[in-house]
Formats: structure tokens, sequence, C-alpha cells
């Protein structure tokens, strides 16, 4: 078993999976990684199982019921993780959104600079955005503007995806308090990591939007990040985060 494991959730990834994988585990800094699948009708468990032939004591898959949301997967796949004694965890998206060398940097930047969470950032240095188009990049970059103003928390990229946490933030967030999905769930574990004083860090990456498979994104994930956002300032007034 490796220090870190990268959490892959699935949905329809049958295009991507097997390339992700393979290049997760070409990296010179070896981690594990779990596929977190909402049982996929295109065959996406299907492949990973396939794959485990190859990378058995690498590669671990837990299959759920169905479609139960990005937040809920991250979560399930947080509780396995943390019950396997793996110290760093890290969120990554199955589409190559994510550049899996930029794990490597986020590794490094909990193993040896002392942080607690690594955020991968599309927004800490200018906009690091390919093939969105630009009425995607502005939703993004003012929904941080907007949490920044709502909740004091100066992180440029609030909705990022990509991340790496030390294994003691996610035992000291309570998980079950864990309720949003979409880039709610993303602004929430981030804000809950920040109202802990944990030490968070953004470092730059590039990201590239999927070329294979379809988004995930919809209006109600957009409208559950808006008041997400509100609920989660409040609850903090109340001590009740």
């Amino acid at each position: 078993m490796n220090d870190g494991i990268v959490i892959i959730p699935t949905y329809n990834e049958i295009e991507n999976i097997e390339d992700i994988l393979r290049a997760v585990f070409s990296l010179h800094t070896r981690f594990d990684v779990l596929v977190v699948d909402d049982n996929s009708p295109d065959g996406t468990a299907n492949k990973v199982k396939e794959l485990q032939k190859e990378f058995s004591d690498r590669l671990y898959l837990e299959v759920r019921g169905g479609k139960e949301g990005l937040g809920t997967a991250y979560v399930h796949g947080f509780r396995w993780a943390i019950g396997k004694g793996y110290d760093y965890i890290f969120e990554m998206d199955a589409d190559f959104s994510h550049n899996p060398k930029d794990l490597e940097h986020l590794y490094k930047a909990c193993v040896h600079d002392n942080v607690d969470m690594a955020i991968g950032s599309r927004y800490s240095k200018g906009v690091n955005v390919v093939n969105w188009p630009l009425s995607r990049v502005l939703l993004s970059y003012y929904a941080s503007v907007y949490v920044k103003i709502v909740t004091g928390m100066q992180i440029h990229d609030a909705t990022a995806g990509f991340v790496c946490y030390k294994r003691k933030v996610l035992e000291t967030i309570n998980l079950d308090k864990i309720k949003f999905v979409g880039y709610a769930f993303q602004i929430e574990m981030k804000y809950r990591a920040f109202a802990n004083k944990f030490k968070l860090a953004e470092i730059p990456i590039i990201f590239t939007d999927r070329t294979k498979g379809e988004s995930k994104m919809s209006n109600a994930i957009i409208k559950e990040a808006i008041l997400g956002v509100i609920t989660l300032r409040i609850k903090k007034m109340l001590n009740k985060l």
C-alpha cells in the first residue's frame, strides 16, 4: 500500500477510465487509486475490474447502487480511504480535465510544504482554462469571487475539484454533515477545512475541458452552489457548521 490514494468518481466514463488509470500508474510517485462508480450503464466498472488483474495491488473499486451525486461519491471514498489508513487522499476527475502529472505537485505541497489541503487552482495565476466557452469560464471564475465575498475565505478557485487532503483534515471534518453534491460540495469541503483552521494552499494548474464523454454540469448544481454558500455562512455564524 502506498501513502497516497486518488479517488476518481465515475458515471459513464468508459471512454476515459483506462487511459486515466494508466496515466496515474505511470507517474514517478506511486499512488493507489479508488474508483467510485455509480453503477454506470456503459460498463465503466467492468473495465476497472479488468484492469484490477494488471494492477491488483494499487487499483480498487467501489460500485454504488446508482447515480447519487459527486459529493456523496467522494464522501464514500473518503471513508474508505481513512479506514484503510492512507495519509494523503486526493480528488480527481476521470476525464483528463485534471492533468495526472499535477498529482505530484499537490502531493509535494502536503508532504514537504506543511500544507493540510492542496488545491489545484485554475485562477490563482490568471485564468488557466482550456476549451471552455467564455460563459462557462465567467460562471466558474465569478462563483469563486462570490464565495470570497460571502465567506471571507481567500481562495481563488473555491469550486476546484482537484485536491489533496491530509488524512487529519478529513478525520476532523464531520463527513456526516456534508450534504451538497456539485460545486457546492467543493466549496463546502474547503470552507469546513478553513473553519477548522487548517492550512489551505492553491497550486496553479492548467484545466482542460474533457474531449470524451459528457459533462455532468446542470442548472440544479449551479443553484445549489449559489444557495449553499449562504447556508454555510449562516451555519458558521450560528456555530452550527
